[in-house]
């Protein structure tokens, strides 16, 4: 499914309508009615972007659904698991791949913590590899809790 700018959601855009949270905000650039939800959610996973802020900007007439709106947004993208099964990292990867790999579940973690976690989620997009990650899991850890964290302590480790 597609979406696209209203001529509203543009001159609310513009007027910095206090409707747009910032996230929403950068959302609504990357909306060219080319892209699907699912890659603008994939673009924006850092961000902390999700499936209700896009439900919100069409409900609010600032985007609107190319073609069938019945189906529009009516399932949400699965989330990501909370669970990872062992087998979803195979044994023996190198630190690059593992790094790869938890870098956009630690950043998409710390983002979701709002201005409490800006510092945090700020250590975490500039970490330059895989050893970088490790000595910020605990913190990350501390912050979101370890359930949350599961999937990317598999990532670094498993």
């Amino acid at each position: 499914m597609r979406l696209t700018k209203t001529d509203s959601g543009q001159a609310a855009f513009k007027e910095r309508s206090p409707l747009f949270s910032t996230r929403q905000r950068a959302t609504f650039i990357l909306v060219d009615g080319k892209k699907t939800v699912e890659e603008i959610l994939a673009s924006t996973v850092g961000m902390g972007v999700t499936h209700q802020d896009l439900e919100y900007m069409v409900s609010q007439g600032f985007l609107t659904v190319i073609g069938d709106p019945a189906a529009a947004l009516a399932a949400p993208p699965p989330a990501v698991s909370s669970v990872v099964p062992a087998s979803a990292y195979p044994a023996g990867r190198s630190e690059q791949q593992r790094y790869k790999d938890a870098k956009p579940l630690a950043t998409q973690l710390t983002a979701g913590l709002g201005l409490r976690g800006f510092r945090l989620n700020l250590s975490v997009e500039s970490a330059d590899g895989y050893e970088d990650l490790v000595k910020l899991f605990p913190k990350i850890q501390e912050a979101v809790g370890t359930k949350a964290c599961r999937e990317l302590e598999q990532a670094l480790k498993g």
